[in-house]
């Protein structure tokens, strides 16, 4: 209704897009890529993906296609982002990559802010290089609540809660504490991630 009041009436009011048929750009095909990939693939999408690493045998497994980036980008109707903020992911979707994008796509970022660069963002929204997007993670959190990203209405704002669910939450304190525990016993942590240390000798005190 409130919609309704701000717009009028009209016969598309609040219509929106079907995800069958459409191609997902998954940037980035890590744990949490590979899982995005499978439920696209459920409601009918066609998967493309880019990632420093080529993974022929997720390939495979997932039915999903390689691209490198700049093509993903010309390709996809929505883009999604799911890597690490590295210096080499720092801003990786700048202004030039950005206007590669399809005008009616999507980008969609739930990983770190920095990776999009915010201000060539909002001059692809302003500018109508792309019909939208959806940010969980902005490169300064909290977000001011001034910030010119706020002023669009096809942009879906979050405060960095997009795991924030009961049973996450679980599991993350529940994998917090496997990681101690291997660790005091001298095992490989199960989420390491600069396994170049497992060589290093063994904790201990004194």
């Amino acid at each position: 209704e409130w919609w309704r009041l701000q717009t009028g009436w009209h016969p598309k009011m609040m219509l929106g897009v079907e995800l069958y048929g459409k191609t997902l750009g998954i940037i980035g095909l890590g744990r949490i890529g590979s899982r995005v990939a499978e439920f696209a693939k459920a409601f009918g999408m066609k998967v493309i993906y880019y990632d420093i690493k080529r993974k022929e045998e997720l390939e495979k497994k997932l039915g999903v296609e390689y691209r490198d980036l700049d093509t993903l980008l010309q390709e996809a109707d929505i883009v999604t982002i799911h890597v690490p903020l590295t210096k080499e992911t720092y801003h990786l979707l700048n202004e030039e990559r950005l206007r590669k994008m399809k005008r009616g796509a999507l980008l969609i970022n739930t990983a770190r802010g920095a990776v999009v660069d915010t201000d060539a963002l909002v001059k692809a929204l302003k500018e109508g290089w792309i019909a939208g997007a959806g940010l969980d993670v902005h490169e300064s959190e909290p977000l001011d609540p001034n910030h010119p990203i706020t002023a669009f209405k096809n942009v879906v704002l979050l405060p960095h809660i997009g795991s924030a669910t009961y049973e996450t939450r679980h599991r993350m304190a529940e994998l917090v504490a496997e990681n101690l525990i291997a660790f005091y016993k001298g095992e490989v942590p199960p989420t390491l991630v600069n396994k170049e240390v497992v060589n290093i000798r063994k904790p201990g005190f004194g």
